[in-house]
């Protein structure tokens, strides 16, 4: 991969972070509210989930390859 992929890939991690976190901090307070919308909550985790599967997949694209 050249340099300007990788720093194209490296800011998408960091909005997929931003975006996982920021996911995270809605749940939290959707939770401590009264009453809670829980199918709400659900679908939100699935996105928070489905945020932390890519970038795992994008962090374990950009290890290089090592040949034993």
């Amino acid at each position: 991969m050249d340099s300007k992929t990788i720093k194209t890939i490296r800011k998408q991690l960091i909005e997929l972070r931003t975006e996982h976190k920021d996911l995270d901090n809605i749940i939290a307070d959707m939770l401590g509210e009264s009453p809670c919308d829980f199918i709400k909550v659900q679908r939100l985790k699935k996105k928070k989930l489905n945020l932390k599967d890519q970038i795992q997949k994008i962090e374990s694209s950009l290890i290089p390859d090592i040949i034993a």
